[in-house]
């Protein structure tokens, strides 16, 4: 099986992906772990790719496409992956349609853009351990303080508000589009075209993960 997780930022998309890549035994092409490799390696495309982010911007289409090609080709995805952040926008989804690439479902987590500033902008993390706290659903002990060390928590600069409010802005213009674009493709004669199949990303981990296997299983029925 061969998928692309659409949703916006904080939508939940690397918690359903991990869940569809063990049903499926599948590895989970994330766009963002490629990046961070790279910027972590301090690579050409890293050190680019980090200036672009640390402005709240999206990596230019050329970089991604070539970033994928390269993966895809790789023994672990002949029997199927998981597209996670990719494509980000029309002209990329344009080139993995040119490139022939087979997709066989389009998996669209929709949750509001209120929520998903809620759900980020509460996060406090524990720099040196990388626990991670809210401070809503799961606070510490202590206001703004590690449970296990008693040192400050921090918000990462990603998870600030208006940090957060501008990946939507951006992921609206450029990254929205596309659930008009497959959901049409979707529902045209074309034999190559995926499913799509759309789930409100609101409740439980596991009631999201049980709607998306329902559906995924309907498809394949009908395919």
């Amino acid at each position: 099986m061969r998928f692309i997780l659409l949703g916006a930022p904080g939508a939940g998309k690397g918690t359903q992906a991990k869940y569809l890549t063990e049903r499926y035994a599948i590895p989970q092409i994330s766009t963002g772990d490629m990046l961070r490799a790279a910027i972590s390696a301090k690579t050409p495309v890293g050190v680019l790719a980090k200036e672009v982010i640390d402005r709240g911007e999206l990596v230019s289409d050329e970089v991604m496409i070539g970033l994928i090609q390269d993966r895809i080709a790789l023994d672990d995805c002949k029997d199927g992956y998981l597209l996670d952040g990719f494509p980000r926008t029309l002209p990329q989804a344009h080139a993995l349609r040119d490139m022939q690439v087979r997709v066989d479902a389009v998996v669209e987590i929709d949750v509001e853009h209120s929520e998903i500033i809620r759900r980020i902008s509460g996060r406090r993390v524990h720099e040196e351990s990388g626990r991670t706290y809210h401070i809503e659903s799961k606070p510490p002990l202590k206001d703004g303080i590690d449970d296990a060390t008693g040192d400050p928590l921090v918000q990462r600069e990603d998870d600030r508000e208006e940090t957060v409010k501008r990946r939507l802005d951006i992921y609206e213009k450029q990254t929205s589009p596309l659930k008009a674009y497959y959901s049409e493709w979707a529902a045209s004669d074309d034999a190559a075209a995926p499913g799509y199949v759309y789930i409100k990303g609101v409740g439980s981990v596991d009631d999201i993960r049980d709607k998306i296997f329902s559906e995924l299983d309907a498809l394949n029925k009908t395919s």
